[in-house]
């Protein structure tokens, strides 16, 4: 059915659709709508036999979800930026009992400095919790992802990320086809858990392991995580067979078959890529764009598949390792060990700063002579940092850097707007 609807409440009710038995709900920005509209379906009774728990933290809603998944219930929740990270300990939880939760991470940079906007430090800070990780290009894959979501976690018994940047999707008012539940109960099968609670049956869940086994259990974490590049794909199949639509899978390609520079993207940053992709390409460039959706497992494959004709790639990247530098081009790197790629990483948009097809086009007209430094951060003013350094040489007691670096930043644009 074709809606004109906000991201948020278009996931909402494709959640509903999947027939959650346990919500666990605590509001952060920007997921809110998204457990509001999904509240508001509980007490109208538009999902039956579901419990919608109201909890006191990010931390409280995992360990309800993790309680109710160990009890059998089909389990929901969703979180953002420090949210997620409050919930660390039972997020590692979560994976490690094999619990097959789906959660809505509506990305959020991560403080301090405090900043609600978009980026993908949450999400890529729990990259190696155990968690499944898809990411959603545009509102119509959320809503589509959710679904796939609940049917590869409970597949694989292990819970499933469904990232969406926060507020470019979760607060974007637009065309969407939400699935109706005959549907959703065509595609998704009663929930089968492999481990369940019940005073019946007593066991134990969560005990002690020592290190006579610790390891594999660990290499079956992996294990599961390789068998779902071949269950990723495959559910992609049959939810088209279902819906008519192809949404989700291992990655996107667009425009690469013939394509010399290839820029690897996650998230809703796509469409503007596509967007200078094709007048880049009514010049006569050769130029393409490589979206992942999966980053956990990361298909290591058919990233090489895709990239293997090219002469460099570009990776675009809304997080990145301090320290080090990109996250997502270090393992398309290593997806192409032996070959002499060239790679550059391109850090742009932390904070949600905005990522302008002018700029990009600046920074392409130099990637694709490789006139460019290893790691380039899009539009970094160096002024503002080197400021910040000459007063820190300057003076013990030089003050906060952000706030001073923030003060100077609104003085300019007071300035220049006068």
């Amino acid at each position: 059915m074709l809606k004109q609807i906000q991201g948020s409440k278009a996931v909402a009710e494709a959640v509903g659709a999947c027939r959650p038995e346990v919500i666990s709900a605590y509001p952060i920005s920007p997921q809110t709508h998204i457990v509001e509209a999904l509240s508001a379906m509980v007490k109208a009774g538009q999902i039956d036999n579901c419990e919608y728990v109201n909890v006191e933290s990010e931390f409280s809603a995992m360990s309800a979800c993790i309680g109710a998944s160990a009890a059998g219930a089909r389990t929901y929740t969703a979180t953002a930026s420090q949210g997620l990270l409050f919930m660390v300990e039972a997020v590692y939880n979560a994976s490690g009992l094999g619990l097959p939760i789906v959660m809505t991470v509506a990305n959020r940079a991560i403080g301090s400095p405090i900043n609600i906007w978009n980026d993908h430090t949450d999400s890529m800070s729990q990259r190696d919790s155990g968690w499944l990780q898809l990411y959603a290009i545009d509102n119509q894959e959320a809503v589509d992802l959710h679904i796939q979501a609940f049917k590869i976690a409970e597949e694989l018994s292990l819970p499933v990320m469904v990232c969406m940047d926060g507020f470019i999707l979760t607060h974007a008012v637009e065309q969407i086809d939400i699935p109706e539940r005959e549907l959703v109960d065509k595609f998704l099968p009663e929930f089968e858990p492999r481990q369940v609670l019940d005073p019946e049956n007593p066991i134990s869940i969560g005990a002690m392991v020592g290190p006579e086994a610790f390891t594999e259990v660990r290499y079956l974490a992996h294990k599961k995580q390789l068998d779902a590049l071949e269950i990723i794909p495959r559910v992609q199949k049959e939810f088209q067979e279902v819906f008519g639509r192809e949404s989700g899978g291992l990655l996107h390609e667009y425009r690469t078959e013939d394509s010399e520079t290839i820029i690897v993207c996650l998230g809703s940053v796509t469409g503007t890529l596509r967007d200078v992709v094709d007048e880049r390409r009514e010049n006569g460039e050769k130029i393409g764009v490589l979206s992942l959706v999966s980053f956990r497992p990361f298909p290591t494959e058919a990233v090489r598949q895709a990239l293997e004709n090219c002469e460099r790639f570009v990776v675009l990247e809304k997080a990145f390792s301090v320290g080090i530098g990109g996250i997502v081009s270090s393992h398309c790197r290593a997806a192409l060990r032996g070959t002499s790629f060239k790679c550059h990483e391109l850090i742009a948009g932390l904070g949600g700063r905005d990522i302008t097809k002018n700029s990009l086009h600046a920074y392409l007209d130099k990637a694709v002579k490789d006139d460019v430094e290893d790691t380039t951060f899009l539009d970094l003013d160096y002024e503002l940092v080197d400021n910040q350094l000459a007063r820190e040489a300057a003076e013990r007691r030089s003050g906060s850097a952000p706030e001073n670096m923030m003060r100077e930043a609104a003085t300019r644009s007071r300035k220049k707007d006068n």
